[in-house]
């Protein structure tokens, strides 16, 4: 029977966000936790393919969390250090399987996957190294020098983690069973884009992921990935990159990857905001006029869009909210998803359904992007541990709009939110999701959308953000940039 360790981290890292991701942001599953029940992400797609497939899984750990600031290098180090543990303990094995993201970063240190990798590699020097990754993963050298083979997800919203999984451990069963070898070739196209401007069920990438999916299906080829970068990490390097994982054939590999690369390039000036998209006050003024015949209307706060590692608490939109007589003072009021403030839940549990007191909300970490919101808070609902995920909410009213107000981290994505405080989001008029993309949960509530470009950092106007180490030039930020094959 092969043995196969499994394990992983998964984060991604915004750099332009002051919090730093800590043990009470991060959700972990280890040895048999991760094998029953399987859990419908890459992880779970590589264990379920490696027991059909016969295999002696070895589980060490996966720990994610919802993307934020760079990790606590204590936290990081002592997961590391358990994950080692495990695959040193485990004795003769025949591969390695991992789930990461690709663009982790940890506070005092950098970069996550390729030092991870690299520990590994000095305990297995040899056996096959294969990992999933996010379609958002930065590629370092180290990472590339460590492992044997990527695959990407080629889903963007990513409704594709548990297939990548899938990928990752067919390519070890491969490797294992039928003598592949495979070699991994990459090139870095010179530019940065925004998730919001490369979703995939429209153009341009669309195309350029049936290419790769056509690709996949020939002679010698076990995967073709693009892998975009993340734009809101400040990091040398940062790029988007064509990577091919070919079966012993280096040149294939190499050959096809330069072509994937000027595919990618050639369609640059096609990249753009596929939804609606204003400035903060159009946005504003525009889905308030569109209230009237398509409620909900849901507007995104893209700048502040904790799903992407924002802080979730920057307050400039609320307040432009607050200051506009039409927007405070709807029936029933606008709905807010969702600001990031434990101080404030805690004094809303203290105090009690409907008791009113004069108290503070946002910018409790992020406190150079905004500024708090002061006036008269009043409890409308509360919930404890919700979801399992032991995040408390608070419904919050304020200035006429009612506030999700949560004790922990979390993605603003989900209507269960705000059901579980007694939210019927269908019956209100205007929502704003602290988002970027309507990811599905959301979108299937709207029957208009607009996103707006708002403050924070996930800011969607890239030339505003202070880069200081991201490579330069680099498209779209500037005007003459040559890739290396021109």
């Amino acid at each position: 029977m092969k043995r196969v360790v499994v394990g992983g981290m998964h984060h991604e890292s915004n750099t332009f966000n002051p919090i730093l991701a800590g043990w009470q942001d991060i959700r972990i599953r280890r040895g048999a936790e991760m094998l029953s029940p399987i859990q419908d992400d890459s992880i779970g797609g590589v264990v379920s393919t490696l027991l059909e497939a016969g295999y002696e899984v070895i589980p060490t750990l996966i720990a994610r969390a919802v993307p934020n600031g760079e990790w606590e290098r204590e936290v990081y180090e002592t997961l590391k250090e358990e994950l080692l543990t495990t695959l040193q303990s485990a004795g003769e094995i025949d591969a390695i399987c991992l789930s990461l993201h690709g663009s982790m970063r940890v506070h005092g240190l950098g970069e996550a996957e390729g030092d991870l990798l690299s520990a590994i590699r000095k305990i297995q020097p040899s056996v096959p190294l294969i990992t999933s990754l996010d379609m958002h993963a930065t590629i370092t050298d180290a990472m590339l020098a460590s492992a044997d083979g990527f695959v990407g997800y080629k889903c963007a919203p990513h409704t594709d983690t548990f297939a990548t999984g899938k990928h990752a451990a067919s390519m070890i069963i491969q490797t294992l069973e039928r003598g592949a070898k495979p070699v991994m070739e990459m090139v870095r196209i010179p530019m940065i884009v925004a998730g919001e401007q490369s979703e995939t069920s429209v153009e341009p990438m669309l195309g350029l992921m049936s290419d790769l999916r056509e690709l996949e299906k020939g002679e010698h080829i076990m995967a073709a990935s693009y892998l975009l970068g993340f734009p809101w990490a400040d990091t040398a390097p940062n790029s988007i990159v064509a990577l091919v994982v070919a079966d012993g054939r280096r040149d294939l590999a190499k050959g096809l990857a330069l072509d994937l690369a000027k595919r990618f390039w050639n369609k640059r000036q096609k990249f753009c905001f596929y939804n609606e998209t204003h400035e903060p006050k159009e946005a504003l003024r525009v889905c308030l006029e569109r209230t009237e015949d398509s409620a909900p209307v849901v507007i995104s706060d893209s700048g502040d869009n904790p799903t992407a590692g924002s802080s979730g608490d920057v307050t400039n939109f609320l307040k432009l909210m607050l200051a506009d007589p039409n927007a405070s003072s709807l029936t029933p009021p606008a709905l807010y998803q969702c600001f990031y403030d434990p101080a404030l839940v805690e004094r809303a549990f203290a105090e009690g359904i409907d008791a009113s007191f004069t108290g503070s909300l946002g910018a409790a970490f992020d406190t150079q992007k905004s500024t708090p919101v002061v006036g008269t808070m009043t409890v409308k609902a509360l919930k404890r541990d919700w979801d399992g995920n032991k995040v408390d909410l608070a419904l919050i009213h304020t200035g006429g709009i009612d506030v999700v107000v949560t004790s922990k981290h979390v993605g603003a994505y989900d209507p269960e939110m705000m059901r579980a405080l007694s939210v019927i989001p269908e019956e209100r008029l205007l929502i704003v999701v602290k988002l970027g993309y309507l990811e599905p949960e959301i979108r299937a509530i709207s029957r208009y959308s607009v996103m707006a470009l708002t403050d924070g950092s996930t800011n969607e106007v890239l030339a505003s953000l202070p880069y200081k180490y991201l490579p330069r030039p680099v498209y779209p930020l500037d005007t003459d940039v040559r890739a290396e094959w021109e």
